[in-house]
């Protein structure tokens, strides 16, 4: 049995990656996917700490609703991506100002 630090300490570099990534990168995809990993950290947090108890699935219902919740962010978020593209050809989230008119 892998020990629930491992996992723990596996979801919080993936967390920090997906933090770090989404505050420095400009590029609207990038920020997704960052969001996206931000998610799987949480996912994996839940699943890890639900192995500690066998009997309750609540940590694996919670991870399948984050995962509804992300594909739902993933749609919304790529309908903006598009609409920004479409106004100022680039996915830059720096000009993403445009919208307001």
């Amino acid at each position: 049995m892998i020990p629930v630090e491992y996992y723990l300490v596996v979801a919080g570099v993936m967390f920090a990656i997906g933090a770090i990534g989404f505050m420095l990168r400009r590029n609207l995809l990038v920020q997704l996917m960052c969001v996206e990993l931000l998610l799987n950290s949480v996912n994996l947090t839940l699943v890890a700490f639900n192995r500690m108890r066998q009997g309750d699935h609540n940590g694996q219902m919670f991870a399948f609703f984050v995962i509804a919740v992300a594909a739902a962010e993933a749609a919304v978020g790529l309908a903006i991506g598009l609409a920004i593209y479409r106004l100022s050809r680039s996915v830059r989230s720096d000009e993403a100002d445009l919208l307001k008119n």
